[in-house]
Formats: C-alpha cells, structure tokens, sequence
C-alpha cells in the first residue's frame, strides 16, 4: 500500500447537524486509526459526528508540522472531524510536577467537553503502557471532575500498548472498515515508514477476537447484533452461546476491544452487567441507548 494521503477517499455519510457526537481523545497522531473501529461504525452506521481530538502532535518538534498534516489526512479520508488540544509533556510525571502546564491542559480539554456536549468519548486506559496515553487518560479525567455534577457521557476506553485485564465489549468490523483503517493508518507515513504497523494492524484486530473471545463475557441476543458470551441460550431464538473463558469464540475475523462505562455525578459508573460482543449486523449506537 503506497504511503501518504490515498488518491481515493470513500464516500462518506450525511451526518444530521443535531446527530450525536463522539470525541475520540488521541494521545497521538495515528491513535485514532488505531482504536478507529467502533467510531468509524458510529459514523458510518449511526450517522455520528466523529470528532478526533489530538492532544498532542508527538514528542519531536521537528515532526509536528508534518505530523499535522498527515492527521488531516487520516481524518478527512475516514470523516473524522478535528479538534486540536495540542500539548506537551502529557504523562504522569508532568502531572504530578508541572502544575502550571497541567491546569491549562485539563482546562483546554474541560471547554472542548462542554463546548461539544459529546454523546461518548474515547481515551485510553489508565495502564495503556506509553506515558502519553496514561497521560492522556488522566488528563480527560481531571476535566471531567472540573464540569458541573450534571455533566453526562459514555466512556469508552481504548488500548494498545498495554492490555486491559478487564475489557467489557468486544466490537466486529467489516473487511472494508478494517481496509480503510489501514488507509488511514498509511497516511501516516512518517511513522509508518520508521515501522510498517499500519501493516499489521489486522493482526494485531484478529489478535483481538482471541482474546476478547475469553475476557469479554455476557449474554444479549445475536439477531440485535449483539453476540451472547457466556451461558447457554438456544441458536433458534437468536441466541450463539460464545465467549466467556472456555466459551466459543465470537464468529468474527476483526475486532476492537474496549471497556465501556459512563460518567454520571461526578465519576465513573458500570453500565454494563455483563461485557457484550457487538457484530457488524448489530446497530453500535444501541450501546449508547439509541
């Protein structure tokens, strides 16, 4: 696959001016190709306004011009949408030494929160195993907890660098949506260029399905979409018993995992009883209870 910006875009949805918003908080550029699977499906199922935000451009200063516009490039081709948070020194250490940097952060991503009013986020998860993304983690959390006690979204968190110990929702994507990643991915093509992962991204997506087939369990009815993952339930009722540890595995190739929970008074609460698999006959915007 050539590097860069494709020659060829998809055609993208109609999105309503009062749809539904999701803001992916990527610590990178590139992260929101990465985790893309059930925001791509937002907006090409559901007709979601999919807004990336990038937190940072990258560590190396001499890369962040081209970093930018490789970002404009992987958004426009999947319909993504861009926001620009845009700092530095998001990690742990920052957090906790430089304050004065911290605070304008957190308060940048507090006013893009309130400003957008999003329907569900995305952000890494606290163990996601490279400090920008713990960082990035953290710091939409603290501007969370600086929005009036009524402020409400989902919360999906993501990982790639490290693996989350307890995933709740495995999501399917198509062999297209999974090609078109990958084209996004090349448009990063000073990163990709130092190391083909956007190569391996289905890969690293079937990888997935194995795990997600023994860490993701819960019963919700296949002919919604939703796969049942654990327990027995009959196949003529609409029902495939299918994951949950010694459980069979989901009949998907590609998948996405995440945790999802949603924020309410002030913290972060459980909203589901059990993990669910979402396959691509499934409507994604159910799981945000539309």
């Amino acid at each position: 696959m050539p590097l860069g910006c494709p020659q060829k875009f998809p055609r993208h949805p109609k999105v309503p001016g009062n749809a539904p918003k999701a803001l992916i908080f990527s610590p990178h550029p590139d992260d929101e190709c990465i985790v893309g699977g059930l925001a791509l499906r937002l907006l090409r199922e559901a007709k979601w306004n999919v807004i990336n935000v990038a937190v940072t451009l990258g560590g190396r200063k001499e890369r962040r011009a081209a970093r930018l516009r490789e970002l404009k490039n992987a958004c426009d081709f999947l319909g993504f949408g861009l926001a620009m948070a845009d700092w530095e020194d998001i990690n742990p250490v920052a957090r906790r030494e430089n304050h004065l940097n911290w605070r304008a952060a957190v308060k940048t991503v507090a006013e893009i929160l309130a400003e957008q009013r999003p329907r569900v986020i995305f952000l890494p998860h606290e163990n996601d195993g490279h400090g920008t993304h713990i960082g990035t983690h953290f710091l939409v959390l603290d501007a969370l907890k600086t929005l009036p006690a009524g402020f409400k979204c989902h919360v999906v968190e993501t990982e790639f660098w490290g693996q989350m110990t307890d995933p709740n929702l495995l999501v399917e994507s198509s062999v297209e949506d999974v090609g078109d990643l990958v084209a996004a991915l090349a448009c990063h093509a000073g990163e990709v260029r130092r190391n083909p992962y956007h190569a391996r991204l289905p890969a690293w997506m079937m990888d997935n399905v194995r795990r997600g087939a023994e860490l993701v369990g819960g019963p919700s009815p296949r002919r919604s979409g939703f796969v049942h993952a654990g327990g027995p339930s009959p196949r003529r009722s609409g029902f495939v018993h299918a994951g949950g540890q010694g459980g069979s595995a989901p009949d998907f190739t590609f998948a996405t995992i995440y945790r999802h929970r949603q924020w309410s008074c002030g913290r972060l609460k459980d909203v589901l009883k059990n993990g669910k698999f979402l396959s691509c006959a499934g409507n994604p915007a159910s799981l945000f209870g539309i």
